[in-house]
């Protein structure tokens, strides 16, 4: 590989390979080699050679450098409300993996659910001049979101609608999924149905709310407030509110658990009290279908489809960076249908007082 003209290389010292370096092993041009290194599309003969040649010759992206000519950093901010929720980090999973296949590298901030460290986080975000920014709001706040707006930075929001901005939104369809849940229920001969809700302004919580509201309306259901409990959709949160539920004076005889953290929690409780599921409870949980797996008997669950929330929120900050539809295309708000997986933790009142 040494030649006379290259002093460097013929005494065997280590230099720097360049795009032109592994365009030449991979037999390409250097605008070939370039585009793949920017993210572009290149024919999957040309992506192996070149891909061959990187290991090969060891090449190491100039970051800084690309970052100059191109005003791009090639990485895209993940800001989450806490790294410790399992369907945060399922999301991250998704996300890195799709942006990955473009070239993209991500960082991770994690707000530890503190609106004034979701802000900070935000700030930095921006100081590490990402190109765009992949959020799941935590504090409902417009004004972090707003400085990455101003500077021009795309920001896609998942799971969350944030009032005062208009922004790409990934969503799953919480409203039916609770109604879909409760009505289930319902028609199984329950009419006291407990509920664990989030944090009464949380997006995702009001949704889920309204549609436990629409489903015992719509059954002609009185609806009893004792039976409706927020938690901060913690594990300590939805224990004490699932407790709660249990210990009232007419308990009710079906409870939805409406996360990961508290559907968890009421697990580990049914467990402690020993409770014969469905014969002293009928239960639904919410979230991932590989929780439902893990009790027994095996959990009814609203089931998200949290790859494809990941996978469609790395799509849409994709198609912002490439300029399909520029920053001026209108806002799109992306609904995802889940799904209410039948399991054995549910069954027929009737069954029950039998």
């Amino acid at each position: 590989m040494a030649s006379s003209s290259d002093p460097a290389r013929a005494r065997g010292d280590r230099v720097a390979v360049t795009i032109k370096d592994v365009a030449r092993v991979a037999g390409l041009s250097i605008a070939t080699v370039s585009k793949y290194m920017n993210g572009g599309h290149v024919l999957d003969d040309n992506r192996v050679a070149i891909e061959q040649a990187i290991t090969t010759l060891g090449y190491r992206v100039n970051v800084v450098a690309r970052g100059l000519k191109t005003r791009r950093t090639m990485t895209v901010g993940v800001l989450i409300p806490s790294i410790e929720q399992i369907f945060s980090t399922e999301i991250i999973a998704a996300i890195e993996k799709q942006l990955a296949k473009a070239g993209f590298s991500t960082i991770v901030c994690d707000c530890q659910l503190d609106a004034e460290l979701e802000s900070r986080k935000m700030e930095i975000l921006l100081e590490k001049q990402v190109d765009g920014i992949i959020m799941m709001p935590f504090s409902g706040l417009a004004e972090p979101i707003q400085k990455a707006i101003d500077q021009g930075v795309p920001v896609i929001l998942i799971d969350r609608k944030v009032e005062g901005v208009i922004l790409d939104t990934v969503l799953v369809d919480n409203e039916n999924l609770a109604r879909q849940a409760v009505s289930s229920l319902i028609q199984a001969g329950h009419r006291r149905i407990g509920i664990v809700l989030g944090p009464k302004d949380l997006y995702t919580s009001r949704k889920r709310h309204t549609g436990y509201l629409a489903a015992c309306h719509e059954h002609g259901l009185v609806v009893d407030p004792d039976l409706i409990r927020h938690s901060d959709y913690q594990i300590p949160g939805g224990s004490a509110a699932f407790l709660a539920l249990l210990d009232l004076p007419d308990s009710p005889t079906a409870i939805f658990t409406t996360n990961y953290e508290t559907t968890f929690a009421a697990g580990l409780i049914i467990n402690e009290r020993g409770l014969n599921i469905p014969l002293d409870l009928s239960w639904i949980g919410f979230d991932s279908l590989s929780m439902a797996q893990i009790f027994k008997p095996r959990l009814t669950i609203v089931a998200q489809p949290v790859r494809q929330i990941g996978e469609t929120a790395a799509q849409l900050i994709l198609e912002r960076l490439s300029g399909a539809g520029g920053f001026a295309c209108e806002a799109r708000e992306v609904i995802l249908p889940g799904e209410l997986i039948a399991g054995l933790s549910t069954g027929s009142i009737r069954t029950i007082a039998d």
